[in-house]
């Protein structure tokens, strides 16, 4: 398969770290991040990882204990733990990227769900032809977004995010500021999702969405997909 060596990605993490008033500790959710990085790098493209605030990004203590193959190898890279620890600041990033791609965690619901430097690099990267992707809570990001038309992006597309369904599962619907799946309906998009935990990817032209943890790994193939076809 061609390698995209001329290719560079846009990662982008929460800030975050208060899981609401619990004084637990949340933040991006590592399979999110090592997945798509390992997916992204494997291509052959260029990957940098971004954060509103800049600098280390918080990790959510939780998704440390759930080792995959994908996190073990992003945690033993020394240049991705490098990137890591010092992710570019959202609103100075200039470089146009060819994919951006919001990795979830809950911290997105506190910080980029209304950080609008990131809606407006969102907005005005989609209307020049970009891909834009993010997964689990990474819709969150997506709430401020406009597409070409004025109107939210979601309106009208096809869109996978954490479900309500699994958000009560986790008992974590009484703590996050809004329930994202009733959020994006509320802003038009035609909403889906597959069974709770599985893999579930959704492509509606150059905006790809994927589900939850699980949907990490193929929510980044479905974006190389995208980009391929682009070339």
């Amino acid at each position: 398969m061609e390698a995209l060596t001329a290719v560079k990605i846009l990662l982008i993490v929460t800030s975050h770290s208060q899981f609401g008033d619990t004084g637990e500790r949340t933040g991006f959710w590592l399979e999110e991040l090592a997945a798509p990085y390992e997916q992204f790098v494997q291509a052959g493209a260029q990957v940098d990882i971004a954060s509103p605030k800049g600098g280390a990004a918080p990790v959510d203590p939780r998704s440390e204990k759930e080792a995959t193959a994908a996190t073990r190898a992003f945690l033993s890279d020394a240049r991705a733990a490098k990137k890591l620890a010092n992710t570019l600041v959202l609103s100075e990033v200039k470089d146009t990227y060819d994919a951006y791609f919001v990795v979830g965690g809950h911290g997105v619901m506190w910080d980029l769900a209304t950080h609008a430097p990131l809606h407006q690099l969102l907005s005005q990267s989609f209307a020049r032809g970009a891909v834009v992707a993010a997964v689990c809570h990474g819709p969150a990001a997506l709430v401020g977004v406009k597409g070409p038309d004025g109107e939210p992006l979601v309106n009208g597309r096809r869109v996978a995010a954490f479900s309500n369904a699994e958000e009560k599962a986790a008992k974590f619907d009484a703590i996050v500021p809004f329930a994202l799946e009733t959020r994006l309906r509320e802003l038009g998009a035609r909403y889906e999702s597959g069974p709770l935990w599985a893999s579930f990817t959704v492509r509606d032209g150059r905006l790809v969405t994927g589900q939850n943890p699980a949907s990490s790994a193929d929510t980044a193939r479905e974006v190389l997909r995208v980009l391929r076809e682009k070339k």
